[in-house]
């Protein structure tokens, strides 16, 4: 294919898991373009619950400050009978930590975080093209070829590299001809509905059982008048459209007539769709999101794993462009296809459980907060590597409060943001062998850190309150590679040099 001007990446979809990609792609100097079909960004608050870990990832993306703007922790659930509401704390409130800086889902409608993902780029020189469909997609070895259409006709845009983050009915999808492989139950719909509300405290996410799996939620949405209701529809009940209609609904289910809607601001009908795309791509395109896998809302997993597979594909991308093998990219379904599957299981069986009203179905915990994902055992973290008495290769990075030679303090997150890798030594030896430790100049570059010992070059720390020692588990010289994503690239107790090296090679040029 010969075209006048190839691109390094088009992305398809705005959404968070393509904006979270085309941010990573476009910080590393890539030239990247992104289309979305609809005519302007998404306005619902769908998927609300943010994730500890993704706040993590927010952060290093550089769009966190405007996330923790737009929200909040969540409240306590109130399980309403009648005029009384029973308390329940569905989420075990938690204060940071050294090594884990945001504790708790955050709670904030999707339309927020999607402004937030949006500024960021547009921050970063790149905007969104709204209102543009692909209606055709081909490639070879060398480049991919996406027919896109809009108001004012078609386009072809060749890219080195395409990635689909369209959604759960992914044109890109389907123009490579992947199975989605799973079920929509047609039976078991969900009302979604973001109204302005009088007559409900904001102080609770109330919530009204009712016989055969039926009920209602209202959650308060973060500096809003409005709630996001969730109305559990009968297998052929239709979904009352008009205000009116909505609140007669509301009534009847709650007794409560003291509840008025005002402007309706979205809606829309959710069925529990749980699928899993066969494969996370083929050839020069890659599935991000929604496209490689739908789930239930419980749990809010889905906006969350979404977002990590583009974190976790933007900079092997980018360092397959820059030289590396490119079986560094199949590396991307091998370690995420996985994650998927779980958190398919995991958002299923709560979805079960809140229809027969099981209370530990409401319950959430670190299973589903991510931060104890790991890619052990996948292609980059073999699982007979070194370990340490905490962590493994494959394993999150923890965070760890230290301090420079001046005595003022800072995060070890702080010194690991942004596009690079980072070598972290512990100990005389390993400080040592980062000092001999060659890279390659193409590529994510390597940020030197050395706690514990001075270094002649690159950044030297202390750890006086051993929240670095205790997070990682050191009891002697360690030498340790960070990924640009935030996972344990490698972990060298001996043979310093020769380990990391060999394992550095895998990830770059």
């Amino acid at each position: 294919m010969k075209h006048p001007r190839v691109i390094d990446v088009l992305v398809i979809g705005a959404g968070p898991s393509g904006s979270a990609v085309a941010i990573d792609l476009v910080r590393r100097g890539l030239d990247v373009r992104v289309v979305d079909r609809a005519p302007h960004a998404f306005e619902g608050s769908r998927a609300k619950g943010v994730q500890p870990r993704s706040l993590e990832v927010l952060d290093d993306l550089g769009a966190l400050k405007e996330v923790l703007a737009g929200g909040s922790t969540y409240p306590k659930l109130g399980i309403r009978a009648g005029p009384l509401a029973v308390p329940w704390k569905m989420f075990t409130h938690r204060e940071a930590t050294p090594d884990v800086p945001y504790p708790n889902t955050w709670l904030i409608p999707q339309f927020r975080t999607d402004r937030a993902l949006h500024a960021r780029l547009s921050e970063l020189g790149r905007e969104i093209e709204f209102g543009r469909e692909l209606t055709e997609l081909t490639q070879d070895e060398d480049t991919v070829v996406a027919t896109v259409a809009d108001a004012d006709g078609t386009e072809e845009i060749a890219a080195r590299y395409v990635v689909g983050a369209d959604g759960g009915s992914s044109a890109v999808r389907k123009q490579l001809g992947i199975g989605f492989v799973g079920t929509t139950d047609e039976s078991d719909r969900m009302l979604i509905v973001d109204a302005s509300v009088t007559g409900l405290a904001r102080n609770r996410w109330h919530m009204w059982p009712g016989r055969g799996g039926k009920f209602i939620g209202a959650c308060p949405l973060p500096h809003s008048d409005m709630f996001q209701w969730m109305i559990r529809l009968g297998p052929d009940e239709e979904p009352p459209v008009k205000t009116d209609d909505i609140l007669r609904r509301i009534h009847s289910h709650t007794r409560d007539r003291r509840i008025h809607l005002h402007d309706i601001h979205w809606t829309s009908v959710f069925r529990p769709n749980i699928r899993l795309a066969k494969s996370y791509g083929r050839g020069r395109v890659f599935l991000v999101g929604d496209a490689a896998h739908v789930h239930t809302p419980a749990g809010a997993q889905g906006l969350n794993t979404g977002l990590q597979d583009g974190y976790n594909l933007a900079w092997k991308i980018s360092q397959v462009l820059a030289g590396a093998d490119p079986a560094l990219l199949d590396t991307y379904e091998a370690e995420r296809q996985p994650i998927a599957a779980g958190v398919l299981g995991l958002s299923t069986e709560k979805w079960g459980g809140i229809a027969k009203l099981d209370p530990s179905s409401m319950k959430r915990g670190k299973d589903e907060q991510q931060l104890a994902l790991t890619y052990y055992g996948g292609p980059l973290a073999p699982a007979d590597g070194t370990r340490t008495s905490t962590l493994r290769v494959g394993d999150r990075a923890p965070d760890a409060e230290l301090r420079h030679a001046d005595g003022t303090g800072t995060r070890l997150f702080d010194v690991c943001r942004g596009p690079h890798f980072t070598a972290l030594a512990y100990g005389a030896g390993a400080a040592r062998a980062l000092a001999a430790l060659a890279w390659p100049t193409d590529g994510a570059q390597l940020k030197r850190l050395t706690v514990g010992t001075t270094a002649a070059d690159g950044l030297t720390l202390a750890d006086p309150e051993n929240t670095l020692r205790d997070a990682y588990g050191l009891d002697g010289d360690t030498l340790l590679l960070i990924r640009p994503d935030g996972y344990i690239g490698h972990i060298a107790t001996r043979d310093f040099l020769t380990t990391t090296q060999s394992a550095a090679r895998a990830m770059t040029p």
